[in-house]
């Protein structure tokens, strides 16, 4: 049986689109494996519920940023949170206490599933992150999330040198830094990944 041209192009252009997706989603795992994100959810989203959560991040923050100097890849940098995270749930507590609230702050580390996301001077993809993830409360406001490993948290940069100290490779870095329009659709391809995978059990 003769194959029609047009169901030849539309099988083509099917395993292209399979292969290149595979590559992207290599991208992301790999870029994915070497960082830890931190994940703050407020209360509500009432107004001193959204100031404390902030408050929160920069008392995490302070406590952390100590914590990880010259940790040298996201292993150790995560064991050494995972040691810390009474100290963590301590920071954040007496943060609340001194705001005079009475709230209860749940700290965790695990992986979660990020969308694409976007600083001032770089660009993550979306994909599934090592998380540092405090719930202030009931956990029912806004989050606030940065990345914590390595910590460019504040700075919302990633220059060569710290990149390269915590073992990101010039790709790697490229892809979260340059600006180019092409990168917005590879990670939105990597978001659409991401929740294939997450909605199948990957």
């Amino acid at each position: 049986m003769k194959v029609k041209p047009w169901a030849a192009a539309l099988a083509a252009a099917v395993l292209i689109t399979g292969v290149w997706m595979a590559g992207v989603s290599r991208e992301a795992d790999g870029l994915s494996d070497k960082l830890i994100r931190l994940h703050v959810v407020a209360n509500s989203d009432s107004g001193d519920d959204q100031a404390l959560k902030l408050r929160v991040r920069d008392a995490v923050l302070a406590e952390l940023t100590p914590l990880l100097e010259g940790a040298s890849g996201r292993a150790e940098a995560q064991a050494r949170v995972e040691a810390d995270l009474d100290g963590v749930t301590a920071a954040a507590e007496r943060t609340a206490a001194a705001a005079g609230r009475d709230y209860r702050v749940r700290v965790s580390l695990k992986r979660e599933l990020f969308p694409t996301t976007e600083y001032s001077t770089f660009s993550l993809p979306a994909g599934t992150y090592t998380s540092l993830r405090v719930v202030i409360g009931e956990g029912k406001g806004h989050n606030w999330w940065c990345v914590v490993f390595p910590p460019v948290c504040t700075a919302a940069a990633l220059d060569e040198e710290t990149a390269s100290a915590v073992g990101l490779t010039p790709e790697e870095t490229k892809l979260m830094t340059e600006e180019n329009g092409g990168y917005v659709v590879r990670f939105r391809a990597m978001e659409l990944i991401g929740r294939l995978k997450a909605f199948f059990g990957k």
